[in-house]
């Protein structure tokens, strides 16, 4: 892996496009509209999100490291529901007291400092579905060999898999909502595009995956494909878990996004992977509905 610089400008700073515009917005943290992307369409898409009212109360998971004392609340074994956001409004947001924790949950219920970027970014020498070397190529350092372990076991099973959107600034973050919110308005924006700080692609986690031909890249058509299905069945090996899983809406605030993954280190992710749960869940956190945003 080649050490990337974390200042490194993006060439295509005047792109607002992410996300694929036929679908609509097929991915919560994609990059602007796909009309101005000079990559095409879904070159920049990705999913995040946050937002809430978090309580103070510890979880059965022994808490999130990344929330401290004003992270995610548990609502496990208390029986009382406390009543918070059911989206995101922009308000009653918790700042995530450790931003660098590798399983910190980020949402539209908890966001990450707008001046925060991880120091550990590098290249994972892995096939794109673009060939300059910018920011969104970058992932932190564990996450970047993690990625790089599963793509050489994919290849070795006769799949190809190629990178489309990794790390994002907080500035390029707010650049793609600003422009989701002048073509679409606010509370269309918020139910596809995450908010600045609440993208896990902010983190250098995150990375958005496709076939090495990019054609289904951040849109509903990688749904089926070999490619997600072997990332569905392998991903959790190697420390990454699909983090919108399908039918998971109400709780991740984002619709299905089968080329989503997120790194949270290979224990976390065999317990997602076996459960059948969110990261959310996980942490007993609240849920965070899609609905009316």
């Amino acid at each position: 892996m080649e050490q990337a610089d974390p200042d490194a400008d993006d060439p295509q700073g005047g792109q607002v496009g992410d996300e694929a515009a036929a679908d609509g917005q097929d991915e919560a943290n994609e990059e602007a509209p796909a009309s101005e992307s000079s990559e095409g369409s879904a070159a920049d898409a990705e999913p995040d999100k946050p937002e809430s009212e978090a309580g103070s109360e510890s979880n059965s998971n022994s808490g999130n490291p990344g929330q401290g004392e004003a992270g995610v609340a548990s609502n496990a074994g208390d029986g009382k529901d406390e009543e918070r956001p059911a989206y995101n409004t922009g308000d009653s947001v918790e700042a995530i007291a450790e931003p660098s924790a590798p399983d910190a949950l980020i949402n539209k219920h908890n966001k990450l400092p707008a001046d925060y970027a991880p120091d550990d970014l590098v290249y994972p020498d892995v096939p794109f579905i673009f060939g300059e070397y910018i920011d969104k190529r970058m992932l932190r350092k564990d996450a970047a060999a993690a990625l790089e372990r599963m793509f050489a076991a994919a290849k070795d099973d006769g799949v190809a898999l190629a990178g489309v959107s990794g790390y994002r600034s907080y500035a390029r973050q707010q650049e793609l909502f600003d422009a989701y919110v002048e073509r679409d308005g606010e509370a269309a924006a918020r139910t596809y595009s995450a908010e600045p700080g609440t993208s896990e692609h902010q983190s250098g986690l995150a990375m958005d995956i496709s076939g090495t031909d990019g054609a289904c890249a951040a849109s509903s058509c990688f749904a089926g494909t070999p490619e997600a299905e072997w990332i569905a069945e392998h991903a959790d090996a190697y420390g990454f878990i699909v983090r919108y899983g399908e039918d998971e809406q109400a709780i991740t605030g984002y619709k299905y996004e089968p080329w989503h993954v997120r790194y949270v280190g290979e224990s976390i992710a065999a317990e997602v992977a076996e459960r059948g749960i969110t990261l959310e869940e996980y942490y007993d956190a609240v849920p965070v509905s899609a609905g009316g945003q």
